[in-house]
């Protein structure tokens, strides 16, 4: 519910709500062979660059709140940054702007297309914007796919919880349940 609300408050598409699912299946602490952590699969530089602390006691990557508040922050940077080419701005998210950049300064300078279907990117990019997009019409119409969603019940599945000063992990969690 919290990156839902998040993307209405910032007026971008709830399309981007699926991201997580391509990179870490929503789970907080999945973590890849190329050092990216967290539900939005955040690489060391770019945690940092957006504002994600670590050190020996947290991970802002796997900090579900500050995570998704650096994700979405950094798609607004994309989205800017390809002059409102969300398909880009996906595919920078996964190769890197730079990668991506290059990609369409090639196709500029042969007189191609520069959209994300013509460029020439990494298998794993050219594969990523397409899950991203069959999960998102499967997900707006699941009958036509044979699919069947569960429900979802329309609540918060965290909360924020500030104590007073530290406590055990195990005695929080047995008091969470």
């Amino acid at each position: 519910r919290y990156i839902v609300e998040q993307l209405d408050a910032r007026g971008l598409p709830m399309e981007l709500a699926l991201v997580p699912v391509v990179e870490s299946g929503y789970r907080p602490f999945a973590y890849s062979n190329g050092h990216a952590a967290g539900l939005w699969q955040f690489v060391p530089a770019t945690a940092r660059h957006f504002g994600l602390r670590r050190d020996w006691w947290y991970d802002g990557r796997r900090d579900f709140i500050a995570a998704t508040d650096a994700a979405l922050d950094y798609f607004e940077y994309l989205h800017e940054f390809f002059d409102g080419d969300w398909l880009l701005a996906l595919a920078a998210y996964n190769a890197g702007e730079g990668r991506v950049r290059r990609a369409v300064r090639r196709n500029r300078e042969r007189g191609e297309p520069t959209d994300f279907w013509h460029l020439d990117l990494p298998t794993q990019t050219e594969t990523y914007v397409p899950r991203i997009l069959a999960i998102r019409d499967i997900i707006a119409a699941p009958g036509a796919h044979q699919v069947r969603l569960p429900a979802i019940p329309d609540e918060p599945a965290v909360r924020v919880v500030k104590p007073d000063g530290q406590i055990d992990l195990a005695l929080a969690a047995d008091l969470a349940g």
